[in-house]
């Protein structure tokens, strides 16, 4: 889950300015302290002007990825991903919301979702800030409200790169993309008010599949998966929810008989890939929704989750002023999605501009398996340090104690020296001082370039500076 688009962290700073990202100056990357005094007073992110205060926290290499928009980006396997998607949900009663601006209120990204105050996803160790009152989108339902507020169709979805503060490894990024769809019915509009006879009418025309559905659970479970009683009826959400489910199910067989015909071109089909395909149906809690699921799918030998689902929350409809709809929500993550669908075994390939891994991608009309174009060796370092502890200032110019330390801030140090250079950071032992209490923690960094051989001179140079940038932004005492 690293930043940088082509890997060494010089290579963005020297493009500050062409990626159309400015500031008055550098932008210091404090986290959990207030912003040093030689940070800039404002921020030009994506055409806009934003103040800068002491919640912001988003650094450059973030910012320098804005305008890449992979989801947008002709015969790029995440554009491909989105419009592969984009064809199980058919205009015109379908709308594509594909170039929303990332940068949102946080009213947007969580008041009007129903936040609680105390939430995690709030926290400045999770989001990124560009001001107390402006983030970086975590999710598309950022845009849900305005999107129902438009009320200009049937059913959307939107694509867009969302933002978030996460671990370094082969399967996360601190940039991705997600897809989020709904279909709404208006009681106003349904022949007679029947919304649930209109849903089933529609569920009528849709196609059928031969999938192995697994689905034991009930509909509507008063403590798991509850009914909103003060707004749907048993009968209408039976409805949406046999919609809902034979919708994304068709998302499926569309997906993986690509793939398997992918893996067949590239003859590394095995036996199990030839099982017939199944699917199974998770309760699950969503806020957004009630009742709500988990997809997984068998594939390969194990269940794989997917995409999460449900009835959309009423309250989200009524204070969009159309409280007369009702429908289903889904959302999943392309990058996700495109790594099945590609063999792709890294998330850090798809920020490469490497030709030999564009030139492997065309179009939905053939989907390929990706290509390993090279694998260069990993070099291991590990970095001990202790916490502070409240009575010791570890480190000098202290920036966050043992309590308010979390495990992100490390990862967003790592980052911003190793960009795509680093391909996963694990702790790997912790202890604390059976007198003094202070907490020691050992994190094993894996630099690893995905284009060219690391060399260890290299490696130990970015690791002297990610102990150094420990130390100066986290107040932590090497051991």
């Amino acid at each position: 889950m690293t930043k940088a688009s082509t890997g060494a962290l010089c290579l963005v700073h020297s493009r500050w300015i062409a990626t159309g990202v400015r500031s008055s100056w550098r932008l210091s990357t404090s986290f959990n302290a207030d912003l040093p005094e030689a940070s800039p007073s404002s921020l030009e992110v994506d055409g806009r002007t934003h103040q800068t205060d002491s919640w912001t926290n988003v650094p450059q290499s973030i910012l320098s990825l804005i305008p890449r928009r992979l989801h947008l980006q002709p015969s790029h396997p995440v554009s491909l991903t989105r419009e592969l998607l984009e064809s199980c949900f058919p205009s015109p009663t379908f709308a594509y919301y594909n170039s929303l601006s990332p940068i949102v209120t946080v009213a947007q990204n969580f008041d009007s979702l129903g936040f609680p105050e105390d939430h995690p996803g709030r926290n400045r160790s999770d989001t990124y800030y560009i001001n107390k009152d402006t983030v970086l989108r975590t999710h598309t339902s950022a845009h849900e409200a305005e999107i129902f507020r438009q009320n200009a169709s049937q059913g959307y979805t939107i694509s867009a790169d969302v933002y978030r503060r996460d671990a370094i490894d082969r399967s996360h990024y601190p940039v991705f993309h997600q897809m989020e769809g709904a279909r709404m019915w208006d009681r106003r509009k349904v022949p007679r008010g029947t919304l649930a006879k209109a849903v089933w009418d529609d569920l009528s025309e849709m196609p059928k599949h031969n999938l192995e559905v697994e689905d034991s659970s009930p509909t509507i479970h008063p403590e798991r998966n509850p009914l909103q009683a003060d707004h749907h009826s048993v009968e209408e959400v039976e409805a949406v929810s046999a919609h809902l489910k034979r919708s994304l199910e068709g998302v499926v067989v569309e997906l993986f008989c690509r793939a398997k015909l992918a893996s067949a071109a590239a003859n590394t089909l095995d036996s199990m890939a030839e099982e017939p395909l199944k699917v199974r149906w998770v309760e699950a809690y969503f806020p957004f929704t009630s009742p709500s699921w988990e997809l997984e799918v068998f594939w390969q030998g194990d269940w794989l989750e997917i995409l999460g689902c449900g009835v959309t929350k009423q309250d989200l409809l009524i204070n969009a002023g159309v409280p007369d709809q009702m429908g289903w929500a889904f959302g999943v993550g392309l990058e996700r999605v495109a790594m099945l669908l590609f063999s792709i075994p890294d998330i850090r390939l798809f920020w490469s501009k490497d030709e030999r891994f564009i030139s492997q991608f065309r179009d939905i009309k053939n989907i390929n398996r990706f290509k390993p174009f090279s694998r260069h060796p990993g070099c291991h370092k590990d970095v001990s340090f202790w916490l502070r502890s409240s009575s010791n200032s570890a480190g000098g110019g202290l920036r966050s104690s043992a309590q308010a330390f979390h495990e992100n801030d490390v990862m967003e140090v790592v980052r911003e020296v190793g960009g795509d250079l680093v391909e996963d950071v694990r702790l790997v032992d912790e202890f604390q001082h059976p007198s003094s209490g202070r907490k020691s923690l050992c994190y094993r960094i894996n630099y690893r370039s995905l284009e060219r051989t690391l060399r260890n001179r290299e490696a130990n140079e970015l690791h002297e500076r990610v102990k150094g940038d420990l130390v100066k932004k986290l107040g932590v005492e090497i051991r």
